[in-house]
């Protein structure tokens, strides 16, 4: 990978390259690049461990870094997915959920490394932005009663079915 001016950090317990292989094994254009070791002892590792990990999700430069336990991602940082049909959906979410994560409201779930992310169907954006007002709140509504989006259920709730 090229260096970048501005990426992503993401702070993980000594398995940011568990995540990065994951995450380039999930999403499309997403790979995994250089893998740094620590070049001496530090307070969450010893020289030769990985101490960061180069990848890309989805064309955004992150950066992994094994920083040690104590700090917590929390739903204020997210990925959003943008999927444009059911089963690519239920793929991502699945996969996510699947591999020890936990879902949670209105298309949010977390990996098992506790970074969140939004699998939000194309179809949910366009209904909760529908010019028409009442077509906007039913859909929005209905959203806020699931946790993985039911895009049949969105459309017939932006037709007010």
């Amino acid at each position: 990978m090229r260096p970048v001016k501005n990426r992503i950090c993401l702070w993980y317990d000594g398995d940011a390259e568990e995540a990065a292989r994951f995450y380039a094994s999930l999403f499309p254009d997403s790979a995994v690049g250089a893998v740094h070791r620590a070049p001496a002892d530090y307070p969450a590792g010893k020289e030769g461990d990985v101490l960061t990990v180069e990848f890309r999700v989805m064309g955004i430069p992150c950066l992994g870094l094994n920083g040690g336990p104590g700090v917590s991602h929390n739903w204020a940082f997210s990925f959003q997915v943008a999927t444009q049909d059911q089963a690519e959906t239920d793929r991502y979410w699945h996969a996510i959920i699947d591999h020890g994560g936990q879902a949670s409201e209105c298309g949010w779930c977390q990996d098992k490394w506790g970074i969140s992310w939004q699998i939000t169907p194309q179809v949910l954006t366009e209904a909760i932005t529908d010019p028409d007002p009442e077509a906007a709140r039913c859909a929005f509504e209905a959203m806020m009663q699931m946790g993985k989006i039911d895009i049949a259920t969105i459309e017939a709730a932006r037709r007010s079915e």
